[in-house]
């Protein structure tokens, strides 16, 4: 219990620091606001005034603290370029993400867990090298290098899948599937290589383990070891890494989603950071910052939960 109190705490004081220095950070940005919004052909004083309104020209410390008690009472403000309330483009923005998130985990855990477990079923074989030199080749490609080849290769080369990852408004779910395939694609291709590798590990951990020898020694099916002891154990941590995991898709949708035009919250941060827009921009930080905390500590109770040895060790 102590652990979790810990964990709470230590995930508020560092989206306290995150805080201050994503507002700080994007203050300290060159270029005006007011400028930026009417540009480059208004009068100073209409960039003055506008500036007044937006409350840019009061000192860094009263913005910040005004910034961080409405988000601390409910208030998000108001977005500088769209002039709406910025809860009702993060609202959209973020159930968007959410289901590109959820289709990625979809199809990356039952590759990665079924890659893992057959390469640790064939361990020192050439089938256990070719998956797991093909799974470090494909940590090693950066998201976008993946975006990019994917879009050339299936989109613009052999017309199987749509440039944009945004369907048509009132679309079917199996069009909306259709256009977020390649972008769920390009995220599983390069995190399923580091889970299916932890899911090895784990795996041949358990496969070497006395359990597992004591198992057989009963007389027990392969199959029957295989699900009830081995899976069981070796999959243990891999729920860690999988939380992890959901934090890092969330936080590496800014490149896949614009890559592929998909209005999500990584779009959202993009454009923001790009209009000057601070209040949209420095809310989706910290709200992704949020998520990942959350399910970093959920993915600790599961665990826990999965494995009672590590209530008593916290």
């Amino acid at each position: 219990m102590y652990y979790y109190l810990y964990r709470l705490v230590s995930a508020f004081v560092t989206l306290f620091i995150l805080s201050a220095i994503v507002f700080f950070g994007t203050v300290i940005l060159p270029g005006d606001v007011g400028r930026r919004i009417l540009g480059g052909l208004a009068s100073e004083t209409a960039v003055a005034e506008l500036n007044r309104q937006l409350g840019t020209d009061r000192p860094v410390i009263e913005q910040y603290s005004s910034w961080l008690g409405g988000l601390l009472h409910g208030d998000l403000g108001t977005s500088f370029s769209m002039r709406v309330p910025v809860g009702e483009l993060l609202a959209p923005a973020l159930l968007n993400s959410a289901i590109l998130t959820l289709l990625i985990l979809v199809l990356l855990l039952p590759t990665a867990i079924v890659g893992g477990v057959l390469a640790a079923l064939l361990r020192g074989r050439p089938g256990d090298h070719l998956i797991t030199v093909s799974a470090m080749a494909a940590t090693t490609v950066p998201d976008f290098v993946i975006g990019i080849l994917l879009l050339l290769v299936f989109s613009l080369g052999l017309g199987w899948f749509p440039t944009s990852a945004t369907a048509p408004a009132g679309s079917g779910f199996l069009l909306q599937l259709h256009h977020l395939l390649l972008p769920a694609l390009c995220m599983v291709i390069g995190l399923g290589g580091y889970v299916l590798r932890m899911v090895r590990a784990g795996v041949v951990v358990a496969l070497e383990s006395d359990y597992t020898r004591t198992a057989f020694l009963k007389g027990l099916s392969p199959a029957a070891v295989l699900f009830r002891h081995v899976l069981r154990n070796g999959l243990m941590s891999t729920v860690a890494v999988i939380s992890s995991q959901i934090g890092y898709i969330f936080g590496g949708l800014v490149v896949i989603e614009v890559i592929f035009n998909y209005d999500g919250i990584g779009r959202l941060i993009y454009v923001a950071a790009n209009q000057k827009d601070f209040v949209v921009l420095q809310t989706g930080i910290i709200i992704v910052g949020s998520i990942y905390f959350m399910v970093s500590i959920l993915g600790d109770i599961v665990h826990s939960a999965l494995d009672p040895r590590t209530r008593f060790k916290r």
